[in-house]
């Protein structure tokens, strides 16, 4: 078995990457990572053995490790490996039976976390009102206690799971190993039962851990809106009165020994806390805590942003207009031309509030957070339940961030610090070939060209004139009674219902990849010619960028399927940050768009050339001519007239409605496409190995099915054939050669 070396502190696989493989681990450790809570995997641990579609965590190197892959994802093939292997048979026994336990201990130790956390909360809060009624002091408001209630489990441990966990490898292991690798199904039940257990187990850390973090701010948090911070303005107004302060104290010392024991605050928070519990000076201080339905948030904003008391009365009176209307969904003209003042004057307000952000870096406001991730300007317009809840969001944000998912205040500053290029435009024309475009018209100079490509300001300015502008339109859906503001009649549930966070947009991602397995692959070039490889075409996954408009909307968009000249770069889809769409079927429809379009980008000029074999080519040449086409139906043909009338005859928007039927219906093989339709998806857009398995039998599919599997037999064969040759000459197995023989086996 081939093995791999990973430096410490590389990341060995990554959260929501394919299970592909398990890795043993031969030499060193390796980590664990679920946010805060974290566990060590030492030598003959099994990275993988827990997992099911995707990883669920990230795996990173503690020290410099020797990891051996094992092709393993099921229980089919971890029975073939015993079988050819049997000194396997013990290890990974044991490393089965001693990772649940480990991960058994760390499900408890969470949940005494998750109950510590909340008990105390509670009591805290409630003592506080006690204390405030007795001591005569003002109560100040904490909503976020009306929101916070004891976890619901989805996927729950029993004691029974863990005592007998417990007993089993305290007292009995190794009567337990030696009874069961007497035989290959015993074995192969036993690991497979503990693999079962060990994905139902994580994905109830994985609850706790999104518990623990999105709540933590209840305790203590950066904005100040907290119980810590309640009981510090009660020390506040206890030393302006003279009064002794040790019941708050003693409370905030109570709150500072929880999130020692929780586990999960900084370094910086901790010692901060002890610093003002131990040593500040209570009579020097004002209270400060925000309370958004008083704060005056549009001249926060503006004044942030440099404007004079002029144009923020002007922008007031604005939106107040706005807000007493009798009916804010009126498309009469007099209303159409409110909104445009109060969009033109929003999107010029983030303009120079975000380019202050980024000339002056450090700590925003939560007013600011609101308005640069949620389109926040007024509590009123709102609704002020409503700002309360997207106050509170403002420390959760991380929770909307990930690697490929960006808020549109975060997917700006990755523009402006260069990480990434502006979109394209409505017009499909990109950054550069906008000022060679202003040049052609004598607007500006070639100078100016040269200096405005390493201007990122300019760059910022470009994609929130055009990206940002079209894309939070369209994804709002109502583009007649759109407003930038965010409103109280667009939401239409709870915020933190329609809050659509990363791991939403990654696991309505993953549902599509689950089926589809090749729709985010790519063909990219590899070339060593010193060790034997002139050109190869290999098969790259690339994740699309997803970026979250601030509005509360429902629809999604693809907004461009590459992000710049190479196909092996990152498509862009926007979804509101807050939305009351189905985001499974809003993502379908994304994907299928994006199928269509990358398809067509691939191809160029030939992308609707029948004689140019390619999905756009044979579904341009399906539709065009189905009046003449033999093999469909009377009934197949008028359905089809029926589409194209619905889509206007755009052939690609008929083409996403039998995508999302392919992945919605066929998949599940309830058949809902016509015979033609079904075969150019099944080539084009083919069903990963599990669901082809189950619908093998099927005679609709076995042809197509049983020509892929031999296809992908026969490229297996040659590319190890290849890379065999390849070691041999010298070269080196990168994750992009794995990556491409493990498509082939998907």
């Amino acid at each position: 078995m081939n093995v791999i070396q990973v430096k410490a502190g590389e990341t060995v696989v990554k959260r929501q990457d394919k299970v592909t493989e398990w890795y043993l681990v031969q030499e060193g450790s390796v980590v664990r990572k679920f946010a805060f809570a974290e566990s060590v995997l030492a030598k003959n641990s099994i990275i993988g053995i827990m997992e099911s579609e995707w990883f669920s965590c990230d795996y990173v190197a503690r020290e410099d490790c020797s990891l051996i892959p094992i092709p393993c994802k099921n229980a089919t093939d971890l029975q073939a490996i015993l079988k050819d292997k049997q000194n396997f048979r013990p290890m990974f026994l044991r490393t089965a039976v001693e990772q649940r336990h480990q991960l058994l201990s760390l499900y408890a130790s969470l949940q005494k976390r998750t109950v510590l956390m909340h008990s105390v909360a509670e009591s805290s809060y409630d003592e506080y009102k006690t204390l405030c009624s007795q001591l005569l002091l003002s109560e100040q408001s904490f909503d976020k206690m009306e929101h916070f209630a004891p976890i619901t489990m989805q996927h729950k441990a029993e004691n029974w799971e863990m005592s007998n966990s417990n007993a089993l490898v305290t007292n009995y292991l190794r009567e337990y190993m030696q009874l069961m690798v007497k035989d290959d199904s015993l074995c192969v039940a036993a690991i497979m039962e503990a693999s079962a257990q060990m994905n139902r187990v994580t994905l109830g850390i994985g609850e706790m851990v999104r518990y623990l973090v999105s709540n933590k701010d209840i305790l203590c948090s950066d904005s100040e809106d907290d119980i810590f911070h309640l009981y510090f303005d009660m020390a506040v107004q206890l030393s302006k009165k003279k009064l002794d302060i040790a019941p708050a104290r003693t409370h905030m010392l109570q709150i500072v020994d929880v999130m020692e024991k929780l586990g999960m605050y900084s370094k910086h928070q901790l010692d901060e806390s002890k610093a003002i519990c131990e040593n500040y000076n209570f009579s020097e201080t004002t209270q400060t805590q925000i309370n958004i339905a008083r704060e005056d948030c549009v001249a926060h904003i503006m004044t942030y942003a440099g404007y004079d008391k002029t144009k923020i009365r002007e922008c007031k009176e604005l939106l107040e207009n706005y807000c007493n209307l009798p009916d804010r969904l009126s498309t009469d003209n007099d209303v159409r031309r409110l909104r445009k003042e109060i969009t033109n004057i929003f999107y010029e307000v983030y303009k120079k509030a975000f380019l202050r952000s980024m000339k002056e870096p450090g700590k925003l406001s939560p007013i600011m957070l609101m308005f640069f991730n949620f389109g926040f300007m007024d509590a009123k317009l709102a609704g002020e339940s409503n700002a309360n809840a997207l106050y509170n969001l403002t420390d959760a944000l991380e929770f909307f961030n990930s690697d490929h998912v960006y808020t549109i205040y975060t997917w700006l500053k990755t523009i402006y610090e260069g990480k990434n290029e502006p979109s394209r435009n409505e017009f499909d024309t990109d950054y550069n070939g906008y000022l060679l475009e202003l040049r052609r018209q004598g607007e500006i100079t070639e100078d100016q060209v040269q200096a405005y490509k390493k201007d990122n300001a300019r760059k910022v300015e470009f994609e929130i004139q055009n990206m940002f502008q079209s894309g939070n339109r369209v994804t709002y859906g109502r583009v007649t009674t759109f407003l930038p503001v965010i409103c109280e009649d667009d939401i239409i549930n709870s915020v933190e219902k329609m809050a659509l966070t990363s791991e939403r947009i990654e696991n309505a991602i993953n549902k599509v990849r689950k089926l589809d397995y090749s729709i985010l692959y790519r063909d990219v070039m590899f070339s060593d010619p010193d060790k034997g490889i002139n050109q190869e075409w290999i098969m790259k996954e690339v994740m699309p960028d997803v970026i979250l408009m601030p509005n509360a909307g429902i629809r999604s968009m693809m907004w461009q399927e590459v992000a710049g000249a190479k196909t092996d770069t990152s498509a862009r889809f926007l979804f509101p940050i807050l939305t009351s769409a189905d985001v499974d079927e809003e993502m379908i429809d994304t994907m299928g768009r994006y199928r269509w379009e990358i398809c067509r980008r691939i191809q160029g000029v030939y992308w609707n050339d029948i004689r140019e074999k390619s999905l756009t080519a044979d579904y341009y040449d399906y539709i065009q001519f189905y009046r003449k086409n033999n093999d469909l139906s009377t009934d197949a043909k008028d359905k089809i007239k029926t589409a194209l009338a619905r889509a206007r005859n755009n052939y690609r928007e008929v083409f996403v409605k039998d995508y999302e039927n392919w992945i919605k219906y066929e998949s599940q093989g309830s058949f809902r496409l016509n015979k033609v339709a079904r075969d150019i998806l099944v080539k084009y857009c083919p069903f990963s190995k599990e669901v082809r398995q189950s619908l093998a039998s099927n005679p609709l599919y076995q042809s197509a099915f049983t020509k892929l599997d031999a296809e992908n037999r026969k490229k297996t064969q040659r590319w190890t054939a290849l890379y065999d040759k390849y070691t041999a000459a010298g070269g080196e197995i990168t994750t992009d050669l794995k990556e491409n023989l493990k498509f082939y086996q998907l």
